[in-house]
């Protein structure tokens, strides 16, 4: 039986979604922020914005992620992250992406158990927090035993294509029994080598900045922003089928 690789595109509108889902996609992970923070929590109305777009829930995931830095969380922010979890659960999301660790290394157990709570039935991933770790490998059973359903990762390199070998042992190790999803810095031209590798799905932004040159004046920052490329999502969808 051939085995189904799916292409995720992580967003940060509707208008992003739209361009995503038209040009083949079977996912998108929603986000804001993503060039300046690495990814944060979107607001209700652009959550709203994307579901209604893709037209089904288990076609959105969203990242949960309350401030940048690292993953280590206050009883506070892990309240938070729950609370903004069943909020957008409640308006329809398909999954929810989270990461959390402990200051002394290793996953932040009790972290997500409350999120995994919060989620419900909606699929839980877990983001690129793994590949801060030194051996992403040895928490595998635990991921599995906390019921994550998906994990992002780029196998601990900057880039997914350098972290290959990684990404086909983790697939390995899940044997199955979670999704092993290569992301990070990935181009077109990695997916085949993504794929042999054994991942059940790639990861890209597909993004480049828009022609808008309005001045954002002071305090604005700079002049245009992120958008999704068609001809990138498209690309990557013939790469991904043909792999």
């Amino acid at each position: 039986m051939t085995r189904v690789v799916a292409l995720e595109i992580a967003v940060q509108d509707a208008a992003g979604a739209r361009v995503a889902f038209d040009n083949g996609a079977d996912r998108v992970e929603l986000c804001q922020a993503l060039s300046a923070t690495g990814g944060l929590t979107p607001s209700s109305g652009v959550v709203d914005a994307v579901l209604e777009t893709a037209g089904a829930g288990r076609h959105v995931a969203v990242l949960v992620r309350p401030r940048p830095g690292g993953f280590v969380y206050a009883a506070e922010e892990i309240a938070v992250v729950a609370a903004d979890i069943r909020d957008i659960v409640r308006r329809g999301a398909g999954g929810i992406v989270v990461g959390a660790l402990r200051e002394a290394g290793g996953i932040d157990r009790e972290a997500i158990r409350r999120w995994k709570d919060a989620a419900g039935t909606a699929e839980l991933v877990f983001h690129r927090a793994i590949d801060t770790l030194n051996d992403p490998l040895a928490i595998v059973d635990e991921l599995v035993e906390l019921g994550a359903d998906r994990v992002l990762t780029s196998g601990g390199a900057t880039r997914s294509i350098d972290g290959v070998d990684t990404l086909g042992a983790l697939a390995h190790g899940a044997a199955g029994r979670m999704q092993i999803m290569a992301g990070g810095g990935v181009r077109v031209e990695d997916i085949d080598e993504l794929v042999a590798a054994g991942v059940d799905a790639v990861h890209l932004s597909a993004k480049r900045r828009s022609d808008d040159v309005t001045p954002s004046g002071p305090g604005g920052g700079d002049a245009g922003y992120d958008i999704t490329d068609p001809e990138i999502v498209a690309a990557a969808t013939r790469a991904i089928r043909g792999a």
